[in-house]
């Protein structure tokens, strides 16, 4: 197996983070896809789980103890993540008549309200969220997003049953 070491696994999950990034950048510098506010949650999950992840890589603990540390982090980062993309998804496969009202944009929420509120008004409204700007073989970007998440999931698991070899 080519993830042998503790530390490739931890390079492996913030390689994919760094690749989930740049396909998420390169849609809005490239393709001109501005993302909504419930897409901007899901990048900030992402650079989470890197930082999570490239650290776990610098240190690269010997004992079991900071392995599942590191572990239950990254995977507290990507499940966060797969959350809000699976409310992503939802939204966007709402009847017309049932998506929440949009509401004010997140530059300016975040301009005059807690960050709690902030969270919680993006998770319960964010109507803007349910439009479909493009789809890849049917699915939506936020369905690939979740798709990632899935695949990503994999290094914390890892990491949290990783046994040393001999």
């Amino acid at each position: 197996m080519i993830l042998h070491t503790y530390r490739s696994v931890a390079l492996a999950g913030l390689a994919f983070c760094v690749l989930m990034m740049a396909v998420a950048l390169g849609l809005e510098h490239i393709g001109g896809f501005e993302p909504c506010p419930l897409c901007i949650f899901q990048r900030v999950a992402v650079i989470a789980a890197g930082i999570v992840f490239a650290i776990a890589a610098i240190h690269s603990p010997a004992g079991r103890v900071g392995k599942v540390i590191y572990g239950v982090l990254a995977l507290a980062a990507v499940g966060t993540g797969a959350f809000i993309a699976g409310r992503h998804v939802w939204l966007q496969g709402l009847p017309a008549d049932e998506v929440p009202s949009c509401g004010p944009g997140l530059d300016y929420m975040m301009d005059i309200l807690p960050m709690q509120e902030v969270v919680a008004m993006v998770l319960t409204g964010s109507g803007e969220c349910a439009n479909i700007d493009f789809s890849l073989l049917g699915l939506s970007l936020p369905a690939w997003t979740l798709i990632g998440f899935a695949i990503l999931a994999i290094a914390p698991l890892r990491m949290l049953f990783f046994k040393s070899r001999g």
